[in-house]
């Protein structure tokens, strides 16, 4: 299994990493995930471990804890042999201390994470959201104190738009305070609008990319196709309305792409998907879930090969989209792009 740096920072990750949202799964969200015990999670734990993933991701907001606890319990014993990675920021109840990253909402919630983690610090903490209602320089200043108390190592967010990770970073420069080193995002070959603002400023930045639902939350597995009706199966039935927008006939003119590149080269179109991601720019690491061994043991044969350079463009072309202003100019005109050159 490849690492790489996480960002900017020392920290070595693998190029694929475990998502425990199925861990402990339930409500209307996560129970349609999947319902992970800790036994079963241990048995996927073992299998991640063995192919050399040992970064695992999970949130508070997972099933109201439950998945940092069934990850707590499958890592138990061998805490050093993995990195942890929870977020936090969401609302976990109706008071008001129970949402967003106020310095006694961070401090508890990490004192709750590391308990339901059974562990004494967290590799990667990230903010699942930015907090407006917060000043920056509240939350950083909090975040560096938890670091150097060792409660955590490493910080990041998630789903931050362009300007509040800049304004982050710009004011933890300002003060002295740790940087993020990790933006947790949306990114798949039916989801490309990370690449508009998001890429440019990891690669100037020096924040790697932790790609969330790869699979375009379940319509890249091979199993949506245009003609055919949702597959009984589906989780889409019950989430869809929680997951990121996607175009149906931009979906299908993907996944025929995809069904042609998997005849092609022998591999299955959830791998053909994850590994284009592996070949894009800032990504560190790619997040694979699984409610099983089988659906695990198939995601993780997405590394160890590379797709052709033709294979790459006719995905990069089909899954193309016409960027939103003000960056279309900087694609389509030769004056702007002279000036902003593709990342590379």
């Amino acid at each position: 299994m490849e690492s790489r740096n996480l960002g900017a920072s020392g920290l070595r990750v693998p190029v694929l990493s475990f998502g425990a949202g199925t861990f402990g799964g339930s409500g209307p969200l996560f129970g349609a995930w999947g319902n992970t015990n800790a036994g079963e999670a241990r048995r996927l734990v073992d299998i991640c471990l063995e192919a050399g993933v040992n970064l695992f991701d999970t949130a508070d907001v997972y099933s109201a804890g439950a998945s940092e606890e069934v990850l707590g319990q499958a890592i138990r014993g061998r805490r050093d042999a993995v990195l942890i990675s929870t977020k936090m920021a969401l609302p976990t109840g109706e008071g008001p201390q129970d949402w967003g990253t106020s310095r006694a909402r961070l401090i508890r919630a990490t004192e709750q994470a590391l308990r339901r983690l059974g562990t004494d610090y967290i590799d990667l903490l990230q903010l699942h959201a930015f907090d407006a209602s917060t000043p920056v320089e509240e939350v950083l200043s909090t975040l560096d104190g938890l670091i150097a108390s060792g409660k955590i190592r490493y910080i990041g967010v998630s789903n931050f738009a362009g300007w509040e990770l800049m304004k982050s970073l710009a004011t933890a420069e300002r003060h002295g305070h740790p940087r993020y080193v990790a933006h947790q995002v949306y990114y798949s070959l039916a989801g490309r609008d990370y690449e508009w603002e998001l890429m440019p400023l990891g690669a100037d930045q020096g924040v790697g990319a932790l790609v969330w639902s790869p699979l375009a939350w379940g319509r890249l597995t091979g199993k949506v196709r245009r003609g055919e009706p949702l597959p009984a199966a589906s989780r889409l039935h019950e989430t869809a309305q929680y997951g990121p927008p996607v175009d149906d006939e931009k979906l299908y003119d993907i996944v025929e792409v995809l069904d042609a590149v998997a005849t092609e080269t022998g591999k299955t179109v959830p791998q053909i998907a994850i590994n284009w991601l592996l070949g894009r720019p800032t990504v560190s690491s790619v997040i694979i879930g699984a409610r099983n061994e089988e659906q695990l043991r198939q995601n993780l044969g997405a590394v160890g090969w590379s797709l052709s350079k033709e294979h790459i463009e006719r995905l990069d072309a089909v899954s193309a989209a016409t960027a939103p202003y003000p960056y279309f100019p900087y694609r389509r005109q030769e004056g702007f792009a002279r000036l902003n050159p593709p990342i590379v």
